[in-house]
């Protein structure tokens, strides 16, 4: 059964740093498109960050500031959060898909996590 469970959410100031985590289970990240998605109130889920295989992907509104990675040893998915912005605010989502989906951006993932509040403070 394919798992995934976010942690590293909370509140921070403007232009601070966060991680986030998503530990997966049930599947194997050579297989599998790993992506971030976030959910703001009153808005769409917004596609933030992919890996895919060993290519990343990067929504534009966070291109520069966030950084996609994989713990294999771990089976753990991460996104490094800089120079966050009040704008960042939302749930964060971990989701996967398999990998011969080209594509990344759409939320169409058969799987998420649970969801992992970030706030950012002006």
């Amino acid at each position: 059964q394919r798992q995934l469970v976010e942690s590293g959410g909370g509140l921070v100031q403007a232009g601070g740093s966060l991680r986030l985590s998503c530990a997966a289970s049930g599947l194997t990240f050579s297989s599998y498109t790993m992506g971030w998605f976030r959910q703001a109130p009153g808005k769409e889920r917004e596609f933030v960050a992919a890996i895919r295989w060993s290519s990343t992907y990067y929504g534009d509104s966070v291109k520069g500031r966030f950084t996609i990675s994989i713990d294999n040893a771990k089976n753990t998915v991460y996104l490094q959060m800089n120079s966050l912005k009040p704008e960042d605010t939302a749930v964060y989502y971990c989701a996967a898909r398999i990998s011969t989906v080209h594509d990344v951006t759409s939320p169409n993932y058969p799987y998420w996590g649970q969801g992992t509040q970030v706030t950012v403070s002006s």
